[in-house]
Order: C-alpha cells, then sequence, then structure tokens
C-alpha cells in the first residue's frame, strides 16, 4: 500500500479490508503530521512491520487471513511495544475488556467519531514518548488541569507547591483516567477487578467521590472528573507530562 503523508512524524499503519474505511481514516489523519501506511490485512502488515519501524496501529479485527485479537496476542508475544487502537463493529463488553486483555492499548467501536480516534491517537503517542521516548528517563508528573501528579512518589502536587497524599485505590483510580482523558470509562473498566457486578458496585463511586474532593481542594480541580449518566466517568483535561 502506498505511503500516505510523507511529511514526518509518527508512523501510523490503518489495517482494514474494507478500502473505503482505509481511506477514510487515513484522509482523517493525513493533516496531523503523521506517515499513514494502509494495509488490508495481516500478511500486508506483517510486511511494512519488518521494512521498517511503526509507532501504532489502528487495527480492525475481521480481517482476510486471520483475526485482528490473534494478532495482538501474537504481537505482544514477540515483545512488540507497537501502539495498538482496534477499530471493529464488535461492541460487546466481552469482545473490548478481551482485546484489552491481549495487550491492544485501546478499543474503539464502529461507527465512532473521527476526532474521538485523533484524540486517542494522540494520548497513545504521547503517552508511549514521555515513557520510552529517545531513550529518556520515564516522565515524572503528569500535569491534569491545575495539578500535577507525582507518578514517583504517587501524591498530588499543587501549583503552589502543597502536597496532597493519595491512597493506593485514589492513586490507581486517577491513573486510569489520567491514562484516556476526555474518554469515557465504565465502571467495568475502572473496576477491573469487579467486573462481574460493577453495574451494581457502588464502591467505584465512593471512591470518585473521594478523589473529586481532594481534586476540588484547589480552584478548577473540582471539574476534572464529570459524571456521565448511564455510562461512567470521564477525566474532562488534557494530560502532559513532564
Amino acid at each position: 500500500m502506498p505511503d500516505f503523508n510523507p511529511k514526518g512524524g509518527a508512523t501510523i499503519v490503518v489495517v482494514d479490508d474494507d478500502a473505503d474505511i482505509r481511506d477514510l481514516i487515513v484522509a482523517q489523519l493525513r493533516q496531523q503530521n503523521y506517515r499513514l501506511l494502509g494495509a488490508s490485512s495481516i500478511g500486508e502488515l506483517r510486511a511494512l512491520m519488518a521494512a521498517e519501524p511503526v509507532d501504532l496501529i489502528v487495527l480492525d479485527l475481521n480481517l482476510p487471513d486471520g483475526d485482528g485479537l490473534a494478532l495482538c496476542r501474537e504481537l505482544r508475544g514477540e515483545g512488540s511495544e507497537v501502539q495498538i487502537i482496534m477499530v471493529t463493529a464488535r461492541g460487546s463488553a466481552i469482545d473490548r475488556v478481551l482485546g484489552l486483555e491481549l495487550g491492544a492499548d485501546d478499543y474503539l467501536t464502529k461507527p465512532f467519531e473521527p476526532r474521538e480516534l485523533l484524540v486517542r491517537i494522540r494520548n497513545l503517542l504521547r503517552r508511549g514518548r514521555a515513557e520510552n521516548g529517545g531513550g529518556r528517563s520515564p516522565a515524572r508528573y503528569a500535569h491534569v488541569g491545575p495539578w500535577r501528579l507525582d507518578l514517583q512518589q504517587r501524591r498530588l502536587v499543587a501549583p503552589d507547591g502543597r502536597l496532597v497524599m493519595l491512597s493506593s485505590a485514589e492513586f490507581r483510580l486517577l491513573s486510569r483516567f489520567i491514562e484516556e482523558p476526555n474518554v469515557v470509562l465504565a465502571r467495568e473498566t475502572l473496576l477491573p477487578e469487579r467486573r462481574a457486578t460493577a453495574a451494581f458496585d457502588r464502591s467505584i463511586d465512593l471512591q470518585v467521590s473521594r478523589l473529586r474532593q481532594k481534586l476540588a481542594a484547589i480552584p478548577g480541580g473540582g471539574e476534572l472528573i464529570l459524571t456521565v449518566r448511564g455510562e461512567g466517568y470521564v477525566l474532562a483535561s488534557g494530560v502532559d507530562y513532564s
């Protein structure tokens, strides 16, 4: 398949056997300074990955020569750290959880809002650079609204340097939100160890409430985590690392 954007930037491969969908996604990303490649099968993707480094894969699950879930498992088993966003018509919670458990970094159900795909791609690439970019040390802080989250000492740092300690549960919860800012996260996503009963488990609501109280200690912090009725919670903020 052709190189759709030679301007540079991260290399993204869009894998879908439907040429119209593949070209649509490429067109949506073309203005973002990414190097875009297309593949219609697992074989084509494997050939591209063998020829050059790939930073991120937008991966359909139903492919003519194999299943995207199996491919994801194989890539992780081979030690590949390429970022993977699964984009599929399979919208069940089981498929979504299975995809994430097999090593996908994110999961988006068709039809989707193009801007949401772009936001998720940006967040994954930013997170990858912060954790692995250029051989640098991992990021120390995640900047969320007016707060900094100290990723090493597990505490919140206010703009004036004041410290707020977090419990282990609060730190895990905030870290999960930071992984997917501006994305609505269902209860079973935030509380995977209680996935079977998460829809009825109010403990996650209590944890979110306590975390909100701490974030609200400074102006602008109280509206960072919003409730989306019937769906879950969302971190309504961008995230930067330093």
